[in-house]
């Protein structure tokens, strides 16, 4: 994490290219830890990279929600304005209208 931190920008989205970086900024003398470390990175890129896009896709989404629904709303009306009441919510019932028996 603390090479990502420092030198994220030479990493990339390709394996080979990772490598050739990790050789470039430290010296790794195992190939496994190597291979390990330049798996990670690439691995930690595309995931970052897909959670960029998936959020951006939310928002587009959202957007073109609120779009939707400003477009069926008359103007200045809010979502909850707009539904209809029940006939319970518009007149409760009395006393009087209430037959004992």
């Amino acid at each position: 994490m603390e090479i990502l931190e420092i030198h994220k920008e030479k990493f990339g989205l390709d394996f080979g290219e990772n490598k050739k970086t990790l050789d470039n900024i430290s010296i790794i003398r195992s190939k496994e830890l190597k291979n390990e470390l330049a798996g990670f990175i690439t691995k930690f890129i595309k995931h970052e990279l897909r959670e960029i896009k998936e959020n951006e896709e939310r928002e587009k989404q959202a957007q073109v929600s609120e779009e939707v629904i400003e477009e069926k709303l008359p103007h200045g009306q809010l979502p909850s304005e707009s539904e209809p009441k029940s006939s319970a919510e518009e007149t409760p019932p009395n006393s009087e209208d209430i037959k004992t028996t």
